[in-house]
């Protein structure tokens, strides 16, 4: 009976886990040796013949026949009176194979079995799974809350496997209910003891770069090129694309008609700003294009050192820049240039370091944040811009101000 027990257990395991036969009659085996290791030392001289169609299952030990005073091995050798017993005429050095029921092996041995059968093919399913999610690495993926905690959200796919969003790779304006789908990318897929860590990221730029091929059907047939993606998360993207067919505007296919291919994209990413610009292999003109909305006057290129100096007109310097720096942060990041800005007429300017004596430096530093680092910089713009911009009060602003044309008036 416990042969057609097990074989039943057996039945079961490959309906639910949908492994094939012949994979799961190979566990099988390989479970029982374990167990006829354990009882009798080795199991080289075993034979298993498994049918789980017909719920058979039979052990079979195959031993030689030797006079009853020299058996050395019990496992290998049967004495002759033993095999007697089997058979009246067995005769020395003759083979012997005698069935063995897994009841012969104990009841602890049994139920250990089982649940070595278990282990088994859990850790087969987690093996497939680490395999399928590995090819995935990369492509975006859609998962349902299950479950959110503090540090991370747990997804469950079609298939109830488990992914993991961390805090880190969402992005900050994410919020997210259980039952409700959530894309991403697959970044990385680990096995931690025998069970796949399958981690998904919102926050990583080939997530942008994969959502581009998804939206934009030029991108998707090779029209169009994505050739390098930054991001600040939720904040602010670049990304820069071409097209070797003269006939298609990379930016504007992908951009559409009054914003309408992009529009989904950037919903998704949290209202995140893209700017989409044009690649060339022209480095000056990369540069310029990726400081976009600002408008470059001139530019001095250092290709060995990888450097830029890019020359501006006041009101472009913040726009160069951009809230919290990210413009030019960005910008440095898709071209791998350090990019400094100069203001046109600078020489007749004062940095707004020189004023550390009579201004603090944590309000210099607020000032610098919104891409204001020199006296007439923030004397150019408007109070309430200003109070806007920064985190200062009117009050602090107006007497910097204050401190500031007393410099020029002198």
């Amino acid at each position: 009976m416990e042969n057609v027990a097990l074989i039943d257990s057996f039945s079961e395991f490959k309906d639910d886990k949908l492994i094939d036969r012949v994979t799961l009659m190979a566990i099988l085996e390989d479970v029982l040796r374990n167990a006829l290791k354990k009882k009798y030392g080795d199991d080289d001289n075993f034979d298993i013949i498994i049918n789980p169609d017909k719920g058979d299952l039979e052990i079979w030990r195959n031993r030689v026949v030797v006079a009853d005073e020299d058996v050395e091995d019990p496992n290998q050798e049967i004495a002759l009176s033993e095999a007697r017993k089997i058979e009246p005429d067995f005769e020395v050095g003759e083979d012997v194979a005698e069935e063995v029921k897994l009841i012969d092996l104990g009841r602890r041995s049994i139920l250990a079995l089982r649940q070595n059968l278990i282990s088994k093919i859990h850790e087969h399913d987690n093996t497939n799974i680490y395999k399928q999610f590995k090819e995935l690495e990369g492509e975006i993926y859609t998962a349902e809350v299950h479950h959110i905690r503090h540090r991370a959200i747990i997804l469950l796919d079609d298939e109830g496997n488990e992914i993991i969003l961390p805090k880190e790779k969402q992005i900050p304006s994410d919020f997210f209910r259980k039952g409700e789908n959530v894309r991403g990318i697959i970044e990385s897929v680990e096995l931690k003891g025998n069970k796949p860590a399958i981690i998904m990221s919102r926050t990583a730029p080939v997530f942008l770069e994969k959502l581009f091929e998804q939206e934009i059907p030029e991108v998707f047939d090779g029209l169009i090129t994505v050739k390098n993606v930054v991001r600040i998360p939720g904040e602010k993207a670049k990304v820069a694309v071409d097209s070797y067919d003269d006939r298609i505007d990379p930016v504007g296919a992908c951009v559409g008609m009054k914003g309408s291919r992009i529009h989904g994209i950037v919903r998704e990413l949290g209202n995140e700003n893209i700017d989409v610009i044009n690649y060339t292999n022209n480095i000056q003109l990369f540069i310029t294009r990726a400081l976009s909305p600002a408008k470059v006057t001139s530019i001095k290129v250092n290709e060995e050192t990888k450097h830029a100096e890019v020359l501006l007109k006041p009101e472009e310097v913040s726009k160069a820049i951009g809230r919290g720096g990210h413009n030019i942060r960005l910008a440095g990041q898709l071209t791998g240039y350090e990019i400094d800005v100069y203001r046109e007429g600078a020489e007749e300017d004062v940095e707004l370091s020189e004023f550390s004596d009579e201004i603090e430096g944590w309000i210099i530093e607020e000032f610098s944040k919104a891409g204001l680092d020199t006296a007439k910089s923030v004397l150019e713009e408007d109070v309430q811009d200003l109070v806007k911009r920064t985190d200062l009060e009117e009050e602090t602003i107006l007497e910097v101000i204050r401190i500031l044309k007393e410099e020029f008036e002198e």
